[in-house]
């Protein structure tokens, strides 16, 4: 496979459309309440939902990734072209950063402001290596396990649960990490936290592809299905 002019443009917009949702329900959740529970629950539903959305809605297009954790993933268990990974990613990167200028303008924001919140610490670093690991497993098992129509639910589910439930309100994904840094607001990072976070995520998205090829050593998705990022068989074993 590819990375064709289609297949990136849909994951550019996928992924744009990911970050204007996880800004936008942050900025919007900080301004409607003060309540910390109200807030987190109220976002973490609303980008689970979105990104539910987004999959099925592009799947059919590029796989849907938007995650340089899950190109890496898919790739790792030869479910994803190696060649490319790189592509896809540089696609996702431009696609955060323009959704999270997006959604900050759409707010009175500014369009591109460092985030000032700092997230650092052994126990975050942990918690983002867990949602990291959790989610890539969960879409590539669903993949190798033939069962990838049901990812937009599934996916959506998962990210909505670890954004609620793990300490560092559950990044899984480069992509998405360093755009978070252009938003001193609710979901912002700041720029000295985000190494950690990116070398939790990549360790976790490595793991995660070894795993899935123990948990699930043969794939069985149909030729004809691109959902959540396994393409046409014949071309699933690219370099």
């Amino acid at each position: 496979m590819q990375a064709d002019a289609r297949r990136l443009t849909g994951e550019l917009l996928g992924t744009a459309l990911l970050l204007y949702v996880i800004v936008g329900s942050g900025i919007a959740v900080e301004r409607l309440s003060t309540d910390g529970a109200i807030q987190l629950a109220v976002h973490g539903i609303a980008v689970g939902a979105g990104l539910g959305a987004l999959i099925a809605f592009l799947g059919p297009v590029s796989g849907a990734h938007f995650n340089p954790s899950v190109s890496i993933g898919l790739a790792i268990t030869r479910d994803f072209s190696r060649g490319a990974v790189t592509p896809y990613i540089l696609a996702q990167l431009l696609g955060a950063a323009t959704g999270v200028i997006l959604a900050n303008l759409s707010f009175s924001e500014p369009g591109a402001e460092m985030s000032t919140t700092v997230r650092a610490g052994s126990g975050l670093l942990l918690a983002e290596f867990v949602a990291t690991f959790v989610l890539v497993l969960l879409i590539v098992g669903l993949v190798r396990s033939g069962r990838p129509t049901m990812i937009p639910a599934a996916g959506g589910a998962g990210v909505a649960t670890i954004i609620i439930a793990t300490a560092s309100t559950g990044f899984a994904n480069p992509a998405v990490t360093v755009a978070r840094m252009l938003t001193d607001t609710f979901t912002g990072i700041d720029p000295a936290s985000v190494a950690g976070f990116l070398s939790a995520q990549l360790v976790a998205a490595l793991a995660a592809g070894v795993g899935a090829l123990w948990l699930f050593p043969s794939s069985s998705e149909p030729a004809t299905s691109p959902v959540a990022g396994a393409h046409d068989r014949r071309d699933s074993r690219d370099p």
